[in-house]
């Protein structure tokens, strides 16, 4: 069994923002599979689904982001899941549109959820995939960006990643994490956005 956590922000007003890329995989996943979400305890809504190679339980945190990590340890503490099969999607404003990165361990860095999660379990020694949402352009408050809707014109690309995002996961769970960090850690030219 895998718990596969997407990082957002309930509600309407944060659905579509740059910080909910974490929720929309999450969401792509479930709806592949005919499954709705459900309001769980441990302050979340998860579905467990049939992935590529076994059970998995999808979950979006239904605490704010800076929360997460209440939601995420209550569901591996109930379920006795290793943190080797926790795995955290979501975004980053150091990484460019269009392009993830898989990593097996590692600190929060300035993303509030995961500093969340790493404060609640006591551990950063768990896989995540991280989904590009930059660059930062200039001037531009880094709270506002990431709070801030997609652009039309970024909507195509940012497809583009969760589809691979997808597939990475699928990876993580037939190969392991050394294998999708080969595949899929590689740069795309996004200098249309900048």
């Amino acid at each position: 069994m895998w718990i596969i956590v997407g990082l957002g922000n309930p509600g309407k007003k944060y659905a579509t923002s740059r910080h909910n890329v974490g929720f929309v995989l999450i969401q792509r996943l479930a709806d592949k599979r005919n499954t709705k979400l459900k309001k769980r305890k441990y302050s979340a809504k998860a579905a467990q689904v049939e992935l590529v190679n076994g059970p998995a339980l999808l979950v979006k945190p239904w605490t704010y982001m800076n929360r997460s990590g209440v939601a995420v340890n209550g569901l591996i503490e109930g379920a006795g899941v290793s943190l080797d099969r926790l795995l955290v999607v979501y975004d980053d404003l150091d990484i460019p549109l269009g392009e993830i990165r898989i990593r097996k361990r590692g600190g929060p860095g300035t993303h509030n959820g995961m500093a969340s999660i790493a404060q609640e379990i006591d551990s950063t020694e768990f896989p995540r995939i991280r989904i590009g949402i930059g660059p930062l352009p200039p001037g531009v408050d880094p709270t506002d960006f990431v709070l801030g809707d997609f652009r039309k014109e970024e909507n195509p690309v940012l497809n583009d990643s969760l589809i691979t995002a997808e597939k990475a996961v699928d990876l993580i769970m037939m190969s392991g994490v050394d294998e999708a960090m080969n595949r899929f850690n590689c740069k795309v030219n996004n200098t249309q956005f900048l």
